[in-house]
């Protein structure tokens, strides 16, 4: 499958600009075939525009027809074969099993979306009948839903090149709500961008959908993603990556003339509290257990555990003996891109660096390609609480044990954490009920919290919550995982004394839908 470098404009392939750039294979350190063409000022307006003109169409399109064009999407990524999967792997240095595993997880989120789509539910529709004779105010007829937002910016990740990426959650959900997508293709891996694109607009074609509901630009500055977040075509941003990124895309959100929402997940350390009867009853098991969830897929996960909390006790010693020994028989792996893993090293020497962090022990190193070497680090709870910045995610395979001497320091440390994805608490029946005090603290710190179980891996279903408060994402009421996110891309509307057949189905008395609304505040299908 011939890639063509260019850009992806309401179904047409443009490729105007002088700048141009390649992927590089990390495992290797080479730079793979096909150069890629930067999207210039004017290819990022006629998307933003082609975008806008197909609102008018789409944001009306029925729960059935979007149905349908999910569904599609995800068939046409399918039919790309084994050349997705290989592009892929060569982009991104991941293995074959692992892409194969998120095509799944990619192909799954669209339909699940394409399911929320077709019930229609989400609109959360709500109807108070007018009581004319109401005394001494008559009261008007009132009906309200949720409307898509309008066009929006989505920004690949580079450490889930489908899941996270071209038509990953945040499009999935986008589409499903009726918002037309406009997707900045991640750099690290333009060709993978590229080939989904092309299954998407096979989808759009099929369904009969106008070409601007999704439109692809490349770029390997910031340029051209800034661009995209200042057109006032676009009505709100979907982003996941560093801090760094995701703050610059929201403060350049915010100095537009109409600001605009943008849901970016950024940054987590994802806070491990392991309490003593947990610690003393399975120690060895939960040091395996860390090992493997901080070194998974070279730690680049938004949800890998960074820091683990120990209240201090004679099964504290035992306990970083096994993380040293498990952590001195990690191999060195691939990471994702040459300034990855150039970040992960800086991180690391920062710890070493910082003041009462010690490194406790090191996996072995490899000098093919961009690869990682796994670290562990050991500090105290007054450390921690004086140094603010160990805090700071260091995306890569490693994390930092921090003692406590006592109860209370592991409550101060909690206190004292901002905001992250995930806490995790390891803990026997007992250990749990001890420590309620401590679940009430690490709810206001995190979208998700944990019990006996590691943070990585995030289930694609309708109850989960991938979110927190900042500095994990700007918009801590929110998740862009699970069929909650669909409520990122839709704004409330009120209709007011309107005649039925000016009204949306979803509020029409008849409910031609089916649906599930809320009537004179009893909530039914009628």
């Amino acid at each position: 499958m011939t890639l063509t470098g260019t850009n992806y404009i309401a179904g047409e392939s443009s490729a105007e600009g002088s700048q141009t750039f390649t992927a590089v294979n990390p495992a290797t350190g080479k730079e793979l075939d096909t150069r890629f063409h930067a999207a210039t000022e004017q290819e990022v307006d006629r998307a933003a525009q082609a975008a806008e003109a197909a609102f008018e169409s789409y944001r009306n399109s029925t729960p059935d027809q979007r149905h349908r064009y999910l569904t599609a999407i995800a068939e046409e990524i399918m039919a790309l074969g084994d050349a997705l999967i290989e592009r892929c792997c060569a982009e991104s240095g991941l293995p074959a099993g692992r892409i194969t595993g998120e095509r799944g997880r990619t192909v799954n989120q669209l339909k699940l979306f394409a399911e929320v789509a077709r019930e229609g539910s989400w609109v959360d529709a709500r109807i108070d009948r007018a009581q004319p004779d109401r005394e001494p105010v008559p009261k008007p007829d009132v009906r309200s839903m949720l409307r898509p937002l309008g066009p929006v910016a989505v920004f690949g990740a580079s450490n889930f090149p489908l899941a996270f990426s071209v038509a990953g959650g945040d499009t999935a959900s986008a589409l499903a709500t009726g918002c037309p997508v406009v997707a900045k293709a991640h750099p690290s891996h333009p060709g993978t961008c590229e080939l989904i694109t092309r299954a998407i607009h096979r989808a759009t074609e099929r369904c009969g959908l106008a070409a601007g509901v999704f439109s692809l630009v490349q770029g390997h500055t910031h340029e051209s993603g800034g661009r995209l977040v200042g057109h006032p075509a676009i009505k709100a941003v979907g982003f996941t990556g560093s801090y760094g990124g995701g703050k610059a895309l929201f403060d350049a959100a915010n100095r537009r003339a109409e600001p605009i929402p943008v849901y970016a997940e950024m940054g987590s350390s994802n806070p491990v509290f392991i309490l003593p009867g947990a610690l003393r009853e399975r120690g060895e098991e939960i040091a395996r257990g860390l090992t493997q969830s901080v070194t998974l897929g070279v730690g680049q996960f938004c949800t890998t555990p960074g820091l683990v909390f120990l209240e201090a006790g004679a099964a504290v010693a035992p306990f970083r003996e096994a993380v040293a020994e498990n952590f001195r028989g990690v191999d060195a792996a691939v990471m994702l891109s040459e300034s990855i893993r150039a970040a992960y090293e800086g991180g690391v020497r920062d710890l070493s660096a910082a003041n009462g962090v010690e490194k406790l022990a090191e996996g072995k190193s490899a000098n093919t390609g961009y690869t990682g070497t796994a670290r562990v680090f050991t500090t105290t709870a007054d450390r921690y609480l004086a140094d603010p910045e160990l805090q700071e995610e260091v995306f890569g395979p490693s994390t930092v044990l921090v003692t406590g001497d006592r109860r209370d320091e592991l409550l101060k440390s909690a206190r004292a954490l901002h905001g992250h994805l995930t806490a995790t608490l390891f803990g026997t029946e007992e250990d749990l009920a001890e420590y309620q005090d401590l679940v009430a603290i690490l709810e206001g710190k995190v979208g998700r919290l944990i019990v006996n179980n590691f943070p990585t891996g995030v289930e694609v279903c309708h109850s989960m919550v991938h979110g927190g408060p900042f500095p994990a994402t700007t918009a801590a009421a929110t998740t862009s995982v699970g069929t909650r996110a669909i409520l990122r891309f839709a704004r409330p509307v009120c209709y007011q004394n309107f005649p039925s057949f000016l009204l949306p189905p979803a509020l029409r008395d008849d409910n031609p839908l089916g649906l599930r609304r809320m009537i004179d505040g009893s909530w039914g299908t009628h």
